[in-house]
């Protein structure tokens, strides 16, 4: 009897709790681009854009010139099946058909629902969610030749630096030593090491070593010279070191704040140090950037030019490059001074033509916000969770 009671009990705790996690949805990580889209209806969308026609119509051009040029040949991984440049191109000019037309609002609104699928990014656990950050072209004072003022030098890239491609979207990054492939030197070895010192490879001195990581980070900006004089200098090559968040790292050894985690309370934070302790703590990130000049705006992956609030940063891994897409998040309202006074609802329609070494899988999109001190100001207090959506013509 007493057996036969304990097997019952036994039995039901059994059933109870496979009842329970039967009730529990299940959430699996997105790990395949075949995943990271999904098509949903265009009627959930108000294809409301809260920006001006032109710099669209200017970063839809930028597109159409990379698919007519370096990605004329490619093949873009979209849900299960593979989509030519052909397609790609065709979406973007009847898109712009659409938006030059002389439809009314409404009208243009409907004939993009009738005329393209509309796919959503699943984010990293399938639930629709991505996270949104900002980049911008930040501003240094800089000199062609070294001072003591002007010591901290920008490099491009070494001639040393071995490349070999090993997938679509990934090339390995080495140099030889003593007949042998080894990864090519660290943060620590470039900078304070001083590995690639004197060796004719300074493309600009600048004044300040905090300015020059924000440089790193964002992968492109304007140095001002003396003279007035303004250059502009763009991502050329990497190291091929993983990137990895100094100021997270900070944050877990309890070095900082939550009130420092933002970008400019941490570098008001690191210029607080000591030359010899910035360096130390910025090469827990081993990835360095390689620069060279351009004559014009900053080049993004495509090797087109970004266009401001309207070409976005993302996985190419997961999302098609170059594509049309249509973001739904908040974005900060700024007072005077370029503090956030709130935050508002917006959505606007992007290209995706950038990525970066932090903007990885199928849930980060990193938004360019220009030059100025109102784009720094943007994207340096824009984090938020958002949404994300591709047109494809149908």
């Amino acid at each position: 009897m007493k057996n036969g009671l304990k097997i019952f009990l036994l039995t039901l705790i059994v059933m109870l709790a496979l009842a329970g996690c039967a009730r529990k949805a299940v959430v699996l990580p997105v790990t395949t681009p075949e995943r990271a889209l999904a098509e949903v209806s265009a009627k959930q969308l108000n294809f409301d854009d809260d920006l001006d026609t032109a710099p669209l119509l200017l970063a839809i051009d930028r597109s159409l010139s990379y698919y007519d040029g370096a990605g004329r040949n490619q093949l873009f991984k979209v849900t299960d099946r593979l989509v030519d440049t052909k397609q790609m191109k065709k979406t973007l000019i009847t898109f712009r058909e659409i938006l030059q037309s002389n439809a009314s609002p409404e009208q243009k609104k409907k004939r993009i629902a009738d005329d393209f699928l509309v796919l959503r990014a699943a984010g990293v656990n399938g639930d629709g969610a991505v996270l949104f950050t900002g980049y911008y072209e930040p501003l240094l004072e800089g000199s062609l030749t070294r001072t003591d003022k002007y010591k901290y030098p920008l490099y491009r890239p070494p001639p040393d630096i071995v490349m070999e491609r090993i997938s679509k979207n990934d090339t390995r990054i080495s140099r030889k030593e003593n007949g042998r492939t080894v990864p090519y030197y660290t943060r620590r070895e470039i900078d304070v090491d001083g590995v690639l010192k004197d060796k004719g490879l300074e493309l600009i001195w600048v004044s300040d070593a905090v300015e020059l990581n924000s440089l790193h980070i964002q992968g492109s900006g304007k140095i001002k010279l003396e003279d007035g004089k303004m250059l502009t200098v763009s991502y050329a090559q990497n190291n091929g070191r993983p990137f990895s968040s100094v100021t997270q790292n900070m944050l877990n050894q309890n070095k900082i704040d939550k009130t420092d985690t933002t970008y400019q309370g941490f570098k008001t934070w690191l210029k607080s140090k000591s030359e010899k302790e910035i360096f130390d703590i910025l090469s827990h990130n081993e990835r360095y950037i390689f620069f060279r000049f351009v004559d014009r705006e900053p080049v993004g992956s495509l090797g087109q030019p970004v266009t401001p609030d309207r070409s976005i940063a993302t996985d190419p891994a997961y999302f098609p490059q170059g594509a049309l897409a249509f973001i739904r998040l908040r974005k900060p309202v700024l007072d005077e001074d370029y503090n956030v006074a709130s935050r508002v609802d917006f959505s606007r329609f992007v290209l995706n033509q950038d990525k970066g070494s932090a903007i990885k899988g199928p849930g980060r999109v990193d938004l360019f916000c220009g030059f100025g001190p109102q784009a720094q100001a943007t994207a340096g207090s824009l984090k938020e969770k958002g949404e994300l959506y591709f047109l494809l013509i149908k």
